[in-house]
């Protein structure tokens, strides 16, 4: 029986523009596998960080590496957008509109994308997100985990010197970035999503794999759930869950070795749920480690059937309204 049927309780049978309290809490392991660069403003700025407690006991501060929220779901969202349009559900809002666009100022106020991740019209429309989320910060020390590297653009001729004029090239500089094998923590919590709606988010973050600048040549990731929590609240913060695994795993050493496998990471992560779950103020159910893997599996059948992705997506769709 698909796991998601097991706990169809917790999801809305049809969509719904009141809050009814049922959240999907997707504990991730976000795991850098190439270079990766995160930062909020354009090349040569640095690395965005924060100073934060290393852990949940004791004064020490140390200072962590941090993915927005918004680089998370803007990847994200455009993966599923992808999804939309190569079936053709992405939609003009009216015959003057262009199809429906991120930074555009046109959503089309009915496709999955714009009902599930929201927008804002300047004509008044709006939609608030039902995907919850906040900044993600490196398990490990930012000196840990970061390097510099210098750049440069070569010319034809392979020199830094321009060939007609002979003048030195002022395309050189130095880039900071995440190591291979960093490890970022990330809670993504869905709100009063239908059952093909929690498939469409999760299918999104298990399907999209570049992060952060110049993605088309670095910022590999790999997306590992490792855990999933069902609630009728918020749960913990990304920030108490990384300190929560920060203290399992660094022991008596003063920091986690790196790089860390991810099985011990994840295997913290479903310790430290354990213990942060206590201290929520709702009903939780917590799914069993081999639940969480089946889960996994479910989607990944699903995606590979076309057919039945389609029509997911077009069931979901409908929910929304008359689509002409």
């Amino acid at each position: 029986m698909s796991i998601i049927n097991q706990y169809d309780d917790h999801f809305l049978p049809a969509y719904s523009n009141y809050p009814q309290g049922r959240y999907v809490s997707l504990l991730l392991v976000r795991r850098v596998e190439s270079e990766a660069i995160f930062r909020t403003e354009g090349s040569g700025e640095p690395l965005s960080k924060e100073f934060v407690h290393a852990g949940l006991s004791g004064d020490e501060v140390i200072q962590r590496v941090v993915i927005s929220k918004r680089k998370q779901t803007a990847v994200e969202r455009r993966t599923g957008r992808e999804l939309l349009r190569a079936h053709d559900l992405l939609f003009a809002k009216d015959e003057k509109s262009g199809v429906c666009a991120l930074n555009r100022n046109n959503p089309c106020e009915r496709c999955m994308d714009c009902m599930i991740y929201g927008y804002a019209a300047g004509g008044g429309g709006a939609q608030k997100s039902r995907v919850v989320t906040d900044d993600a910060f490196s398990l490990h020390d930012a000196g840990i985990v970061t390097a510099t590297k210098q750049f440069n653009a070569l010319y034809d001729n392979s020199t830094m010197r321009d060939p007609e004029t002979g003048q030195p090239s002022a395309s050189i500089g130095t880039d900071e970035y995440v190591k291979p094998e960093t490890i970022f923590l990330d809670t993504e919590t869905v709100r009063d999503v239908t059952a093909h709606e929690f498939r469409y988010v999760l299918g999104n973050i298990l399907r999209s794999t570049r992060y952060g600048a110049i993605s088309s040549r670095i910022g590999k990731v790999k997306n590992v759930l490792a855990g999933v929590i069902l609630s009728d609240c918020e749960v913990f913060s990304n920030l108490e869950l990384t300190q929560a695994v920060y203290d399992r795993l660094r022991g008596e050493a003063s920091e986690p070795d790196f790089p860390l496998r991810t099985d011990a990471v994840v295997e913290a992560v479903r310790v430290a749920t354990d213990e942060l779950a206590q201290r929520v103020v709702g009903q939780l159910t917590i799914l069993p480690p081999e639940e969480v893997v089946s889960l996994v599996d479910e989607i990944t059948t699903l995606y590979a059937d076309e057919g039945a992705v389609k029509a997911m997506v077009e069931a979901a769709t409908r929910m929304y309204g008359p689509q002409g």
